[in-house]
């Protein structure tokens, strides 16, 4: 069996067939107009704070904060499949064969990223820092640091404790974040050392838990969550089959959703609350809150703040969007007693309120520049509600297929 072509005939597959027919529907939604409109401003913004850097500016926390998650952040597409813990099982001493491809695409596409992020910061990197390193040997410690951070979130992959391999992911976050942090603030010769230190005990560290062959069950659930995170973003602009999601207990958010009426009407609000709260959109929300929140505070003086507001509640309710589209092609909704039209009114309502709170949190670092322009922060959460009622208003209007609009 050439293992090496089962994937890519996988592969191909998979974007071929279920992405691929999808994306003439994704351009036409308008997204390439708003990518281009969104480059443009971003690029009249960067061009303008390059030739006006603010004094005092921390560029090195700014530097940091952009690239240690970028350098830390790894994953494999496999492509492995439930059967495969059958069918693949006797070959399972000759699997490397299959994984090469997916590792070394999994790390030249994050480097690609990873350098083209360093490549726009560096204009603003090299002009505000008072003794910056040279751009390429800035580079190259990069990369090397994105291979150590890839070898050990394959060496987790296959480690045999959960728990090994969350404390080992944990570390590595943190041998990443030091390595950059040395290399920032550390002259060369002495970051340089640090590095190669806190890298070889990395490795070696590495060596301790044990390890599967192939952690078949990990790799499937993985590949699970991956097809089903692509599918999720496409489903933001046209309907696509679902895939399962990857699930997170959180129990510390049991309690969300126990207040809600136990009636038919609401019966779907409380599915939908459920499974938001253990879904990667609560995430994804909360991540774009905290970084919207610093960026919020961070210009809360000028325009540039109200505008950043306004981009992360639209992102919020982009990514909230995907509630409408939570359960639609579950067999038991269409057996209980729930009534018509129930479901898309309560999913509706639910992401508009989400939103709405999500508005109002991330506009609380504005009330610091409240005494100085009362009217524009005013303005700016007026700005952010109206924007969630649009959301709301097209949500409500779109028609949908599923059983509640007969």
């Amino acid at each position: 069996m050439n293992l090496a072509q089962l994937r890519s005939e996988r592969r191909s597959r998979f974007w071929g067939k279920e992405v691929l027919p999808y994306l003439g529907y994704v351009i036409q939604s308008g997204v390439a107009v708003l990518l281009l409109f969104l480059l443009i401003a971003f690029s009249a913004w960067y061009t303008s704070l390059v030739q006006h850097i603010p004094a005092g500016l921390p560029i090195r926390w700014i530097m940091l904060i952009l690239l240690v998650p970028l350098t830390v952040n790894s994953s494999f597409r496999t492509y492995l499949q439930p059967a495969d813990t059958v069918f693949l099982l006797p070959q399972e001493s000759r699997m490397n064969h299959y994984f090469n491809a997916s590792w070394i695409s999994g790390v030249v596409y994050k480097l690609l990223g990873l350098a083209l992020v360093f490549l726009i910061s560096w204009p603003l990197y090299v002009r505000s820092d008072e003794a910056p390193k040279s751009f390429g040997l800035f580079l190259v410690v990069l990369i090397a640091l994105k291979l150590v951070s890839s070898y050990g979130c394959w060496k987790e992959l296959r480690m045999v404790s959960r728990r090994a391999a969350i404390s080992y992911r944990i570390l590595r976050y943190v041998t990443i974040a030091l390595a950059v942090a040395a290399w920032l603030w550390q002259p060369v010769g002495r970051s340089l050392i640090f590095i190669v230190l806190i890298a070889v005990t990395y490795f070696v560290a590495l060596r301790v838990p044990a390890k599967h062959l192939v952690a078949w069950e990990r790799l499937i659930a993985q590949e699970k969550t991956h097809s089903g995170r692509v599918l999720m973003m496409l489903g933001w602009f046209v309907n696509v089959p679902g895939r399962q999601q990857r699930i997170y207990a959180r129990k510390w958010l049991s309690w969300a959703g126990n207040r809600i009426p136990w009636k038919p009407g609401a019966a779907y609000r409380y599915l939908l609350m459920k499974s938001f709260v253990r879904s990667d959109i609560l995430g994804i929300v909360l991540r774009a809150g905290i970084l919207g929140a610093l960026l919020v505070w961070w210009t809360r003086g000028g325009m540039l703040g109200s505008g950043i507001y306004l981009f992360f509640v639209f992102l919020a309710g982009v990514q909230l969007s995907s509630l409408l589209r939570y359960h639609s092609e579950s067999f038991w909704l269409h057996v209980y007693p729930i009534p018509p039209g129930s479901r898309r009114t309560n999913a509706v309502g639910l992401a508009f309120q989400i939103q709405l709170l999500f508005a109002f949190l991330i506009w609380l670092p504005l009330l610091g520049s409240i005494g100085e322009k009362p009217g524009a922060v005013l303005m700016t959460l007026a700005g952010g509600i109206v924007l969630s009622l649009l959301f709301r208003f097209f949500a409500g209007r779109k028609k949908t297929a599923d059983d509640d609009d007969e």
